[in-house]
């Protein structure tokens, strides 16, 4: 039920690597997720009653007009309960919070294959498009990042 989760702006790094394994990201060295999880603008997290978090999401920000949004992960048993809604929901109303009278802001995101559908509820379009390119992105392996950055 929802009434069970909590909504907080903590997370710990064995909190969010636990997180990123549920989805199958793998994880990253405590140092760099701390590191990251620091300079995020604004962190979410869903904490069931029973002490367990469940969920997260992560907003990252230049603090001029460009805002990403990271890590939206609920766990897979607690999918599909509206709880990735919710915190979608408190992502955006912080993002509106930001964002100042005649003011634009890019706000982006990565969908995981096959879920962005859930994303366009939120006003999201998918890339590409008649106007706008194919997302990109390069993965540099030091030996940061436990896996080696191929979403199979």
């Amino acid at each position: 039920m929802l009434e069970d989760i909590e909504y907080i702006n903590t997370l710990s790094v064995l909190e969010y690597n636990a997180l990123r394994e549920s989805a199958g990201w793998g994880t990253v060295k405590e140092n760099r997720a701390q590191i990251g999880l620091d300079n995020s603008a604004f962190i979410l997290a869903a904490r069931h009653s029973d002490g367990r978090t469940i969920g997260m999401a992560r907003v990252v920000s230049d603090g001029g007009y460009v805002v990403y949004i990271s890590d939206v992960v609920v766990l897979p048993e607690f999918q599909g309960r509206g709880i990735g809604k919710k915190m979608m929901q408190i992502v955006m109303d912080y993002i509106n919070s930001t964002a100042e009278d005649d003011f634009t802001m890019m706000v982006t995101l990565v969908s995981a294959k096959g879920r962005e559908s859930f994303y366009n509820q939120f006003g999201f379009i998918a890339r590409p498009s008649e106007k706008y390119g194919a997302g990109m992105c390069q993965w540099i392996n030091n030996n940061s990042f436990g896996g080696d950055g191929d979403d199979k």
